[in-house]
């Protein structure tokens, strides 16, 4: 069973990513956090909109992923954040290494 994982994560901008990144990092729920500018495209309460956004791409553990998930959720600005967790099927095994011990 795969125990890495990759959360992906949406937010409304740059500052309000940054802080997210750290609070993360900081309480242990992720090994690392890697920041882009992103333009988004999608439909909410019935209207076409187009944004910037931050997208956070969050390495950690399967059993980091909830409890990651919920601080997000408490801090983020959005009604409903875009949060996806996708499993870490094959990498570079010092790299995972790292990612374990850095958030265990």
């Amino acid at each position: 069973m795969t125990k890495d994982f990759c959360v992906l994560f949406c937010t409304a901008s740059v500052d309000e990513s940054e802080k997210i990144a750290r609070m993360l990092i900081e309480e242990r729920l992720a090994a690392c956090v890697n920041i882009t500018e992103v333009k988004s495209y999608y439909r909410w309460e019935g209207e076409f909109c187009e944004d910037k956004e931050a997208l956070l791409i969050i390495k950690t553990v399967k059993s980091k992923v909830n409890k990651s998930i919920e601080r997000i959720k408490e801090v983020h600005s959005y009604e409903l954040p875009e949060i996806i967790a996708l499993p870490i099927v094959a990498g570079y095994d010092k790299y995972l290494e790292w990612v374990d011990e850095s958030v265990g």
